[in-house]
This record gives structure tokens, C-alpha cells and sequence, in this order.
């Protein structure tokens, strides 16, 4: 893990953002102490796709069913 100053990180941004890219974890600090963490954005290709559980998941007719009194009671 690399810690780098705020000042630093203003003038080396390229640098560190292709280093993050790569998978290096970049700390930006003020002073001493750390504050953020530099990351990239996580892959876009692996998103969710529409209607890629059709077909998978069923809902009983119990579902439906009002529920007993008692579990009720944990709902008011």
C-alpha cells in the first residue's frame, strides 16, 4: 500500500491512477493521516442482465396466505 501526500497525489494523478488500475491500493493523506483511498470503478461488463433468472425462481401460493396472528403482532 502506497501513502501518498495530497500535494504529491495533486501532481502525480496520472501516475497514481494507472497504478490503482493495475490493482495497487493508493492512500491519499493530509499531513500524516490518511483520508481516502484512490480505487477504480469496478468492471461495467459485469452488471446485471434482465430476465437472467426467468424461469428460476418460484413464488408458492403461500406466499399469499395472510400471515398468523402472532407474527402479526411483530408487525404493529
Amino acid at each position: 500500500m502506497e501513502t501518498i501526500t495530497i500535494h504529491k497525489a495533486k501532481t502525480q494523478l496520472s501516475r497514481l491512477i494507472e497504478k490503482a488500475c493495475r490493482g495497487e491500493e493508493i492512500v491519499i493523506a493530509r499531513g500524516s493521516e490518511p483520508v481516502v483511498r484512490l480505487v477504480p470503478i469496478a468492471d461495467k461488463h459485469g452488471g446485471r442482465k434482465p430476465g437472467s433468472l426467468r424461469g428460476k425462481l418460484h413464488v408458492g401460493p403461500e406466499f399469499f396466505e395472510p400471515l398468523p396472528p402472532e407474527e402479526l403482532e411483530g408487525w404493529q
